[in-house]
C-alpha cells in the first residue's frame, strides 16, 4: 500500500476541523516530519491564525511512534484532547489505515484520591485520620462542596478536576487529593485498583499521543524518575513559557508555616528527643524570619545558616525516625505517616539545599502582608538542565506564536540550553565566530595560510569542530502568519511622553490613556505592568469617560473576559494574565494598551542575578535578561489586538522609550510587523474611523 503524502494528511486533519489550510502550516508540517526523520530539533514561530496545532499532530501521527505533547495551558490541552485529536484521527483513519489512541496525563494532585476520600485526609492537631465530611457545616461552601465531590466520585470515570463542574475551591480539592509524595501507592492502597491518577498512567502508557503540561514534562525532567511513559517525540506548545514553569517547579521555598506544619505532623510519630530538636529549630527560624528584610541574600546571614543547619539536622533524624518506627494504636497509620515524611522532606530538602550554597542558586527573602516571611531558593538558570534532560535520546519540536526575539531565535534557544543557530550549510550546532579577514581566529593560533588556502584551512578547521560538537543539532522556523498585520494593525508609540518612573503617577499617560478610549469607543483592553497602576487607571477612567471599565481582581478572570467580548463600549485593565491569556477576536477589542515596557523590576532578585551573572561572563546583562523578558511580554500583549482576518485595531504603547531608547528597535523587531507611527494625531483618526466602521457592521 502507497504511504499516504503529508499534504494529504494535512488536508484531511484540516477539513475535519473546520479549517482553512495555510501556507505557514503546511511549511511547518513538512519541517517537523523532518525534524522528526533526522532526529534532530525544531524551533518554530507559527502566528496566530496558523493551526499550529494540526501542523505538529498530523506529522507526528502519520510518523507512528510515540509522541508527548506538552503545553503550558489548560485551555489549550482540553482543545487538543476534546477537538483537534478527536476529529483529526477520524479523519486520518482511512488514509492510516489504523486510529491512533489518545490520552490525557497531569499531575496526581490534579485527580481524585479515593483513599482520602473515604478515609479521611490526616489532620496535623489529630491522632489518626479526619473525617472532613462530619466536620463541614453541610450548609457551608466547603460542605456543599465537599458532599458535591462525594457524589461526583460515583459519576467520574476520569477523577480529573477540571472535569467537575462547576469547579470548587483549592481548600475543598485539597481535602480529596494528595500530592505524588503523600500517595501510599497503588500495591499498598487499599483502593489502588480504582485510583484515578493510576489508571491515567495505565492510558498514558498505552495511547500514541500523551498531552500533558510543561510542569509534569519539568518534574519527569528534574526528579529523575520517570513520570510519562517513553516516548520517541516530544512537542511543545506555548515555547515561549517553558523557562518560567521549569524554574518554578525547581525552586524551594520555606515558611514557618510549612515548618510548623511539618513539625506538627511528624513530632507525634517519632521519639520525644527528636520532636524537640525538631521543634526548637523550627521556632528558631521562626524567630529569624519574622525580623528578615525582602531582598537576595548574596550571603547567606550567620544567624540564619546555623538556623537552617539545625533544621536540616532535625528534620534528617525524624526522616530516620519515621522509617523506623510504627505504631499500630494510630488510624491508617501509613497514611498518616505519608503525609508527615513528604512534609518533613521538603524541610529537609530546601534547607541543606540553601546551607549548600551553589553558585548556580539564587536565595532570597520575600514577605507578604497576607502569609508573612518566606526563604526561597531557585536555579540561576535552567538552561543547562534542559540541554541535558530535554534535548538527548529525541526529536524535540518547541513552538509558540512568540519564539523569534530582536528577529531571532537565538535569545529564547540560549534560555533552553541551546546553542546559537547553525550557519546555513554547516552541520553541528552553533555557528563558530569566523575570523577577522587576514586575522586570527579568536583564542587560536595564526591562520594557515591567505587566500583561497587560508579560507579552505579555516572551512576545514570549522567542519572539523561542527563534526567534534555535541551541542543539540537545532534550526529555527518562522512560518509566519495568515494575517496582513501592516494592513490589520497600527503599533503607536507616545514618544511625547515623560518617561515613567519607579514611583509616582502619571498624569500625562492617564491624559492620553483617557483621549484613546474615547476615540476608540470603549473595546480597549489595558496591559499594565503592575496591579497598582492598572487600578490607578481605571479608578482615573471610571471618572472622566462614561463607559464601563472592568479591572481583572474584581471579578474571576472568566467572568471578566466574558463581560469584556460581550459588550463593545467595555475596557478591561489588568496585569500579567491579561497579557497572554485573552483571546477576543472582533470589533470588540480594538485598542490594546500597554502603559510601560514590561521589563522585570529592578529588586527582583531572580532576574537581577541572572542579569549580573550575564554581565560576569562578558555579556550584555540588560539585552539578555530585562530586554527578553519585556520583549516576550510585549510580543505577546500586542498579539491579543489580531485575532482574525477581519480584526483591525491599534496597539499603543505609552511609554516614550520604546521609539527613543537603543533597545527600541529590538522590542519592535519582536512584535507584529504592525504599521509604526508617533504620531498622536493620525492614531486618533485611525480609532475614530475603525470606531464608526464597527458601529455601522453592528447596526
Amino acid at each position: 500500500m502507497t504511504k499516504p503524502s503529508l499534504p494529504d494528511l494535512l488536508h484531511a486533519a484540516v477539513t475535519a476541523v473546520g479549517g482553512t489550510e495555510r501556507p505557514g502550516q503546511v511549511t511547518m508540517a513538512e519541517a517537523v516530519a523532518e525534524a522528526i526523520d533526522d532526529d534532530s530539533h525544531l524551533l518554530v514561530q507559527a502566528g496566530t491564525g496558523t493551526g499550529k496545532s494540526l501542523g505538529y499532530l498530523v506529522p507526528a501521527l502519520a510518523h507512528g511512534e510515540r509522541v508527548v505533547v506538552a503545553t503550558a495551558t489548560l485551555a489549550l490541552q482540553r482543545q487538543l484532547v476534546e477537538r483537534d485529536l478527536p476529529r483529526t484521527v477520524e479523519a486520518l483513519h482511512p488514509l492510516l489505515r489504523r486510529r491512533p489512541e489518545f490520552a490525557m496525563l497531569k499531575g496526581r494532585s490534579n485527580y481524585l484520591c479515593l483513599h482520602r476520600l473515604h478515609e479521611g485526609a490526616p489532620q496535623d492537631e489529630e491522632d489518626g485520620l479526619f473525617d472532613v465530611f462530619e466536620s463541614a457545616a453541610p450548609t457551608s461552601r466547603l460542605g456543599k462542596d465537599l458532599l458535591r465531590m462525594r457524589d461526583w466520585a460515583d459519576e467520574t470515570e476520569t477523577g480529573d478536576r477540571d472535569d467537575l463542574t462547576p469547579g470548587v475551591s483549592d481548600r475543598a480539592w485539597a481535602q480529596v487529593s494528595v500530592s505524588s509524595r503523600e500517595c501510599l501507592g497503588a500495591s499498598k492502597c487499599a483502593y489502588g485498583a480504582e485510583c484515578f491518577a493510576e489508571a491515567a498512567r495505565e492510558r498514558a502508557k498505552l495511547a500514541e499521543v500523551v498531552v500533558t503540561n510543561h510542569a509534569l514534562l519539568a518534574i519527569d525532567a528534574i526528579e529523575g524518575a520517570p513520570v510519562l511513559p517513553s516516548h520517541e517525540v516530544l512537542v511543545i506548545d506555548e515555547a515561549h513559557e517553558l523557562v518560567s514553569r521549569v524554574t518554578g517547579v525547581a525552586t524551594g521555598e520555606l515558611t514557618p508555616g510549612s515548618v510548623n506544619r511539618a513539625v506538627r505532623r511528624a513530632a507525634k510519630l517519632v521519639n520525644e528527643k527528636a520532636a524537640d530538636a525538631l521543634q526548637t529549630a523550627a521556632e528558631s527560624f521562626e524567630r529569624l524570619m519574622e525580623l528578615a528584610l525582602p531582598g537576595r541574600l548574596e550571603e547567606i546571614p550567620e544567624d540564619l545558616a546555623y538556623a537552617l543547619m539545625a533544621l536540616r539536622d532535625a528534620s534528617r533524624t525524624v526522616i530516620t525516625a519515621l522509617g523506623n518506627t510504627r505504631d499500630k494504636s494510630l488510624q491508617d497509620e501509613d497514611a498518616v505517616r505519608k503525609q508527615a515524611l513528604a512534609s518533613i522532606e521538603n524541610v529537609h530538602g530546601v534547607a541543606e539545599r540553601i546551607v549548600a550554597g551553589s553558585e548556580y542558586d539564587v536565595v532570597w527573602c520575600e514577605r507578604h502582608d497576607r502569609f508573612g516571611a518566606s526563604l526561597r531558593v531557585a536555579p540561576l538558570s535552567v538552561s543547562g538542565l534542559l540541554r541535558e534532560k530535554l534535548f538527548t535520546d529525541r526529536a524535540v519540536v518547541l513552538t509558540s506564536a512568540t519564539l523569534k526575539l530582536g528577529g531571532d531565535f537565538n535569545g529564547v534557544a540560549a534560555s533552553l540550553g541551546l546553542p546559537p543557530e547553525a550557519a546555513p550549510g554547516r552541520p553541528g550546532g552553533a555557528e563558530r565566530a569566523r575570523p577577522e579577514p587576514g586575522g586570527p581566529e579568536p583564542g587560536g593560533p595564526e591562520p594557515a595560510g591567505s587566500g583561497a588556502d587560508g579560507a579552505e584551512a579555516e572551512d576545514a578547521q570549522a567542519d572539523r569542530a561542527a563534526e567534534e560538537d555535541t551541542s543539540p543539532r537545532w534550526k529555527g522556523l518562522d512560518v509566519g502568519s495568515p494575517f496582513d498585520y501592516r494592513k490589520q494593525g497600527i503599533l503607536y508609540v507616545a514618544r511625547h511622553l515623560a518617561q515613567p518612573g519607579r514611583e509616582g503617577s502619571r498624569t500625562d499617560m492617564l491624559d492620553e490613556l483617557a483621549e484613546l478610549v474615547e476615540a476608540a469607543g470603549g473595546r480597549t483592553l489595558g496591559l499594565f505592568s503592575s496591579m497598582r497602576g492598572a487600578q490607578a487607571a481605571a479608578e482615573a477612567l471610571r471618572g472622566r469617560l462614561d463607559l464601563p471599565i472592568l479591572l481583572q481582581g474584581e471579578e474571576t478572570l472568566g467572568e471578566l473576559i466574558r463581560s469584556f467580548s460581550g459588550d463593545a463600549r467595555t475596557c478591561l485593565f489588568g496585569t500579567l494574565s491579561l497579557w497572554q491569556g485573552v483571546d477576543v477576536p472582533g470589533a470588540n477589542c480594538q485598542l490594546v494598551v500597554m502603559d510601560r515596557i514590561p521589563f522585570p523590576r529592578p529588586d527582583d532578585p531572580l532576574m537581577s542575578a541572572r542579569q549580573k551573572a550575564v554581565e560576569e561572563g562578558g555579556g550584555n546583562g540588560f539585552m539578555a535578561v530585562a530586554a527578553t523578558h519585556a520583549a516576550l511580554l510585549m510580543a505577546q500583549g500586542a498579539g491579543r489586538l489580531v485575532r482574525a482576518s477581519g480584526d483591525r485595531g491599534v496597539v499603543a504603547v505609552l511609554d516614550p522609550r520604546l521609539a527613543t531608547a537603543r533597545y527600541g528597535s529590538f522590542l519592535r523587531a519582536s512584535m507584529p510587523n504592525f504599521w509604526y507611527t508617533t504620531d498622536r494625531n493620525q492614531v486618533r483618526r485611525s480609532l475614530a474611523a475603525i470606531d464608526a466602521a464597527a458601529r455601522t457592521a453592528e447596526s
